[in-house]
C-alpha cells in the first residue's frame, strides 16, 4: 500500500464529482472522474478534442495515453486501481483477491487503503459504504446488471462482511429523458418491480414499435429501497446531455470511460 498523503479529492489535479450523501463516515473517500484533465485526444479527449482523462483501456484509445491517465489517477490514491473486466452481470469480487482481468461488475473491500472502482460511460456507477466505515463497495449497473441483481448481490456481500446500515450514491449515468429502450427491457423489469410503469415513459416511434424512456436512477433507487437501503443519494446528472463533463457511449459510440472510486482511508 502507498503511504496515505490524505489528499482531499476536492483538491484533485482534475475535476471530480463528489457524492452528495449524508451520514457518510469521515474515513471514507469517494469520487467520480470526468472527461477533463488527462492525456487522451480525439473522441477520448475533452469536448474540444484533447486533454481527456479516459481511463478505459478497451476502447481503442492510445494505450500510452491511457497509462498516463491511470498513473495520474493513481497518484491520488492509497493503492493503485485494479479495474474489473465488466460484463454487465452480477458477480461481486473482494478487492483483496482482485487481479487484472478478473470478471465482475462490483467490488467490495474491508481493508484500509484498498481502492474499489468501476468504469462507466452511461451505465450507472453505484458507490456504497456502511455508516461505520468498515465496508465499502463500487458497482457497475447498466440495465442488464440491474435486472440481474448486481445491486442486491453487492449489498448481500457487504452484509456478509459485517456491514450494518448501508448508504449508497448513484453516480453520473444516462438520464431518464435520454435512455430510450424497447418493450423487451420493460418486460424484464416488470417481473420484479411493482408499478414498473412509473419508471418507463412511453413515447412515439417512427417504425411503430413500442419505445420507452427508462429511468435508470429510479429503478436503482427502488431496488435498493426494497432491500432496506433508505439513504440513496445522487441520481441527478446525465452523461448524455452534459457533453462537456462526461463521456457517453449512447451519444458518441466511440468514447472514453470515467471511473467511480471508493476506499477506506488510513488514519
Amino acid at each position: 500500500m502507498k503511504s496515505d498523503s490524505k489528499v482531499l479529492t476536492a483538491l484533485a489535479p482534475f475535476p471530480v464529482v463528489l457524492p452528495n450523501w449524508q451520514h457518510a463516515p469521515a474515513a471514507v473517500r469517494a469520487f467520480t472522474t470526468t472527461r477533463h484533465g488527462g492525456f487522451s485526444n480525439g473522441p477520448y479527449g475533452e469536448a474540444a478534442g484533447s486533454a481527456g482523462l479516459n481511463l478505459g483501456d478497451h476502447v481503442n484509445d492510445n494505450p500510452v495515453a491511457v497509462k498516463h491517465n491511470r498513473d495520474k489517477l493513481n497518484l491520488l490514491l492509497p493503492s493503485d486501481v485494479i479495474f474489473l473486466s465488466q460484463v454487465h452481470g452480477n458477480i461481486i469480487l473482494d478487492a483483496a483477491d482482485l487481479a487484472a482481468g478478473n470478471i465482475g461488475d462490483a467490488v467490495l473491500s474491508t481493508q484500509v487503503g484498498q481502492v474499489c472502482a468501476v468504469l462507466t460511460a452511461d451505465c450507472l456507477p453505484v458507490l456504497f459504504t456502511d455508516v461505520s466505515g468498515k465496508v465499502v463497495a463500487a458497482a457497475h449497473a447498466g440495465w442488464r446488471g440491474l435486472a440481474s441483481g448486481v445491486l442486491q448481490n453487492t449489498v448481500t456481500a457487504m452484509r456478509a462482511k459485517g456491514a450494518q446500515e448501508i448508504i449508497a450514491w448513484l453516480g453520473p449515468a444516462i438520464g431518464p429523458q435520454e435512455f430510450e429502450v424497447g418493450r423487451d427491457v420493460l418486460d424484464v423489469f416488470a417481473a420484479q418491480v411493482p408499478d414498473v410503469q412509473a419508471y418507463f415513459e412511453a413515447e412515439a416511434s417512427q417504425d411503430g414499435s413500442e419505445k420507452y424512456l427508462a429511468d435508470l436512477y429510479g429503478l436503482a433507487r427502488k431496488l435498493l429501497n426494497d432491500i432496506g437501503l433508505s439513504q440513496v443519494a445522487g441520481g441527478d446528472r446525465c452523461t448524455v446531455t452534459e457533453v462537456a463533463e462526461f463521456y457517453s457511449y449512447r451519444r458518441d459510440r466511440v468514447t472514453g470511460r470515467m471511473a467511480s472510486l471508493i476506499w477506506i482511508a488510513p488514519n
